[in-house]
């Protein structure tokens, strides 16, 4: 596992989530999926690395505890201490956010929200995308907005990594006489110091560990599932052959 940077950014996710399909009032955009893979224990890794970065400087994820992690993704304590715990001093403590909700509240208008469970909430597509769908708008308070939530509050704190970027829409006019706008497509205005499949491999990670924080016993979940269906198939054998003996002699 790569060392970690002690200077965390902060991502910053705040705005109230919608649903997964329909973005913007008016505009609407197909989620590209996700493709993560919650049994890459490096991929695990890389995005516990990018959580601990970029999110925990605003975001907590206070469903899960240091020493979890550490056993899901194969870190000794040494590692876990020196990489992830950037503002705990236990292993046993849960993932705290560095930034005191009440500044948070005065500078943002509304704490960020704990990142525990929002990969089930939303779903793993919504956020991959939300993290890849900033683009600049002039008259935004924070100078982009996002495809996937429009209006959005949040700045593009990823920029350094994947650069900035416009977006192209089509408008088109309803019976009704709404107007539906259409995305067409992205158009890359600066370099990041990512291009942009290892960008999407990024924020991949991170989706990944979000993913897995929201359901850290899956992999356990899984494999006793595999022993109770194997239980009961073997269950049905014995009691299909206990069956055809007792009812043998019955004509």
């Amino acid at each position: 596992m790569l060392k970690l940077s002690k200077g965390a950014s902060a991502l910053a996710l705040i705005a109230v989530l919608v649903a997964p399909n329909v973005i913007a009032a008016g505009t609407k955009v197909s989620l590209e999926p996700a493709e993560i893979d919650p049994d890459n224990i490096s991929s695990l890794q890389r995005g516990a690395r990018n959580f601990m970065n970029y999110c925990s400087g605003c975001h907590g994820a206070q469903y899960v505890r240091y020493n979890t992690i550490g056993k899901a993704l194969d870190l000794s304590e040494e590692q876990l201490i020196d990489n992830l715990m950037f503002n705990a001093d236990k292993t046993f403590e849960t993932i705290q956010s560095s930034m005191p909700s009440d500044d948070a509240k005065r500078w943002y208008g509304v704490a960020p929200p704990d990142l525990s469970l929002v990969a089930r909430s939303k779903g793993v597509d919504y956020i991959y995308n939300f993290l890849r769908g900033f683009y600049i708008e002039e008259q935004s308070p924070t100078g982009v907005n996002n495809l996937v939530l429009e209006g959005t509050s949040m700045p593009h704190v990823l920029w350094e990594l994947q650069g900035y970027q416009t977006a192209k829409f089509s408008s088109h006019s309803n019976e009704d006489g709404s107007v539906t706008k259409s995305f067409e497509g992205f158009e890359a205005m600066n370099a990041g110091a990512m291009d942009a499949e290892d960008y999407d491999e990024f924020v991949r990670d991170t989706v990944n560990f979000l993913a897995y924080i929201s359901e850290p016993i899956r992999s356990d979940r899984r494999k006793l599932g595999v022993w109770v269906l194997m239980f009961l198939i073997f269950f049905y054998i014995v009691a299909s052959m206990l069956k055809k003996q007792i009812w043998k002699d019955v004509k």
